[in-house]
């Protein structure tokens, strides 16, 4: 594979074994029991071995190919509308849990702001160590496709570190007339992957069935992966604000290329299905 497209082993960045971070206490990730459509007991994937390189705790994802992101559903805010923190289970292909994401933003900004909101979405793993860390600032006109490529001001990026504190990537939203257009970028900012989203921006917001954003090579001439929001059925769709979405990408790409994925599924999520929810009520 091309070392440019940011696959086949490649590795970026700064490497994280010379670093001291200071990181606060990760949330716990939730045992299972209470939730909604969960089993009674989470199973865990099996711990992987250290790899030379690797960022600690990322080593679960040299080992897959799918990721699978559940948003656990908070029974209070389908009730209330009341905007709570958004968490996520994160499971391979086996349905096992390998990381737990939990939402860290203002209460006044997740209320007026909605899905406009600046985060930053807490990663840790089945020990509760905070493994990776993705921060989205808030910028008051995000969002707009055509204008974003010729207005820093409009054009959301964002980070993906890990450990927190040490940047391994960053996605970055691209001007576009009708497609969602990101570039995922290296710690350096060097282009490494693009991601299209569907050609009718519609598909965001009525659609049925899945939604898929492709995941293309630097130079566009491969599909290598993509990010799917995954259609849960009209029951859970239109009365719960939880959404299932699912990543695939080769084996062989490197693990902190996928954690910059992870990160750019979360900003689609916010960007394109956060507001459709918040609109069911």
């Amino acid at each position: 594979m091309d070392s440019k497209s940011g696959y086949g082993g490649t590795q970026y960045g700064v490497n994280a074994s010379s670093a001291t971070i200071t990181v606060p206490p990760a949330p716990a990730p939730p045992t299972g029991q209470g939730l909604p459509g969960q089993k009674p007991e989470v199973q865990w994937m099996p711990q992987p071995s250290a790899i030379p390189g690797c960022p600690p705790g990322l080593e679960y994802l040299a080992q897959l190919d799918q990721i699978l992101v559940h948003q656990v559903v908070e029974l209070f805010e389908v009730f209330t509308s009341w905007e709570t923190q958004n968490k996520y289970q994160i499971k391979n292909a086996l349905g096992q849990q390998i990381f737990y994401a939990s939402e860290e933003s203002d209460l006044c900004m997740r209320q007026c702001c909605g899905p406009q909101r600046g985060f930053t979405m807490h990663v840790v793993d089945n020990m509760s160590q905070e493994v990776l860390r993705v921060v989205r600032p808030f910028q008051c006109c995000a969002g707009c496709c055509w204008c974003a490529g010729c207005c820093s001001h409009c054009a959301l990026t964002i980070a993906v570190e890990s450990p927190p504190g040490q940047p391994i990537g960053h996605v970055r939203q691209m001007g576009s007339a009708w497609k969602a257009h990101y570039d995922i970028l290296d710690a350096n900012f060097d282009p490494i992957l693009k991601i299209r989203g569907p050609c009718c921006p519609c598909q965001t917001i009525c659609c049925t069935a899945d939604v898929d954003f492709t995941v293309m090579t630097a130079d566009e001439s491969q599909q290598v992966g993509k990010i799917s929001k995954q259609w849960a059925g009209v029951a859970k769709e239109w009365f719960t604000k939880a959404d299932n979405f699912g990543i695939s990408f080769p084996m062989d790409l490197d693990v902190k290329a996928k954690g910059t994925l992870l990160g750019a599924l979360f900003l689609i999520e916010f960007m394109f299905f956060e507001k459709k929810k918040n609109n069911n009520h």
